[in-house]
């Protein structure tokens, strides 16, 4: 029998034990396999990507977890993943650590600071201005807010169109290292995001910069659906609970968009519900990725919050490869699918017992992986497939965890992907 999919709240309508507030320095990656090319580090944003109250739009239906057998042993099926998995990785060979990232990241043009801002941009939309033109738009008033999507401590993001376009985007604005340098070396860099073009990845539009304020302004595609974490708070709020099927859709979008930027030689490095994002129709999408690791650094004192998701050879500033996010997206999922970041126990959030983020990080290092357990008083139950597709993604020795094209290939995983489920409509209950 499957749960209701409506189950009511123990605590008080959108009540969470707030992770404590965190900084730290973003360690060096490395090459995921020695036969592989070495991935290229990104960018850490702390905005969401949750919309104004009169645009919520969102996808499928809450429907409840798979009531899959009751048997805890892990399938053959599973079992042989797991073989395939360990013969198939390996240790990392020393030797192909590094501590500089990508120095052959594409050269940028030359940076042009006295822009012409007297040309015309009449008729011009998002997908016809370079930066040159973005920053004059921007000097002349040929921006158009339309209103808060989203605001924190290092930047905000605003629902904006352009004066002379019909496009709808999400301008985002982040308080960045006040050196000149570095400011232009994260715009050079940004420009390598227009070459990404995927389903699951968020288009990019452009980077400005605004010397005055010492921010960086970054557009971005407008994703209608909101981001994972207010998706699932929502869900919260109205005493419901998402499903092993929309769960399964969104772990999807997210390897898929995970291998496509490995492809490309880019580790995403914040995987997180706010950095996963829906649009209207459902499809799943990852923004916030796309500059080196230098650049990474000095954004990161800016942005809190973020390293709880971090695998553990990164809290240890160890080097690390693209299962790191494999790392982030099992927490992830599993932080969706109970509602709780999984580290911090269902018994200390009922008492709202506070922990310091030393002690959640050493947690987080030292103690097993979490496990995704059932709710037989709340009548859930999940799959063993699924929770074994948790245990692989939370696999604590590097060496042995899974890479994002490797985790598509599990037997949950090519289950849910055969699964017709319709976001779009999900998405519509979800803020209606």
């Amino acid at each position: 029998m499957s749960a209701p999919p409506l189950l009511p709240p123990k605590r008080p309508v959108g009540a969470r034990m707030k992770l404590p507030v965190l900084q730290i320095p973003t360690a060096p990656g490395e090459p995921e396999r020695a036969d592989q090319r070495p991935p290229r580090p990104s960018l850490m944003l702390n905005t969401g990507g949750s919309q104004p109250a009169n645009t919520h739009v969102v996808d499928s239906s809450l429907e409840p977890p798979s009531m899959l057998g009751t048997n805890r042993s892990v399938s053959p099926q599973s079992a042989a993943f797991s073989a395939e998995i360990l013969a198939a990785v390996g240790s990392p060979a020393p030797d192909k650590h590094v501590t500089h990232e990508y120095p052959e990241h594409p050269a940028a043009t030359p940076d042009d600071d006295g822009m012409d801002e007297t040309q015309d941009l009449t008729g011009l939309d998002v997908d016809d201005l370079d930066e040159e033109k973005w920053h004059a738009v921007a000097r002349t008033g040929g921006i158009v807010e339309m209103g808060k999507l989203g605001e924190g401590a290092g930047g905000s993001v605003t629902l904006c169109r352009l004066r002379t376009g019909s496009t709808v985007f999400a301008l985002k604005s982040i308080t960045a290292n006040p050196n000149p340098e570095l400011q232009k070396q994260i715009v050079r860099e940004l420009r390598f995001n227009r070459t990404c073009s995927s389903p699951h990845i968020v288009k990019y539009y452009g980077t400005f910069l605004n010397d005055e304020a010492a921010s960086i302004f970054i557009a971005m595609e407008y994703c209608g659906g909101g981001s994972l974490d207010a998706i699932y708070k929502r869900v919260k709020e109205r005493g419901g609970r998402i499903g092993e099927k929309v769960l399964g859709k969104v772990a999807e979008g997210v390897l898929k968009g995970l291998s496509y930027l490995h492809e490309r030689r880019i580790i995403h490095r914040d995987i997180k519900p706010q950095n996963i994002l829906l649009d209207k129709e459902g499809q799943v999408k990852l923004c916030d990725f796309g500059v080196s690791g230098e650049v990474v650094n000095s954004l990161a004192t800016t942005f809190t919050g973020t390293s709880y998701y971090m695998a553990p050879e990164r809290i240890l500033g160890q080097p690390y490869s693209v299962t790191s996010d494999v790392w982030s997206l099992g927490l992830t999922i599993m932080e969706v699918a109970q509602h709780r970041f999984p580290f911090i126990s269902a018994e200390q959030e009922a008492r709202e017992e506070p922990i310091t983020p030393i002690e959640l990080l050493s947690i987080i290092v030292n103690a097993p992986a979490p496990e995704l357990k059932d709710e037989p008083e709340e009548g859930i139950k999940w799959s063993n497939a699924f929770r074994h597709f948790l245990l692989c993604c939370l696999e604590k020795d590097q060496s042995k965890r899974a890479s994002p094209r490797q985790m598509l290939k599990h037997p949950w995983m090519l289950g849910q992907m055969q699964k017709q489920v319709k976001m779009d409509k999900f998405v519509k209950e979800v803020w209606n």
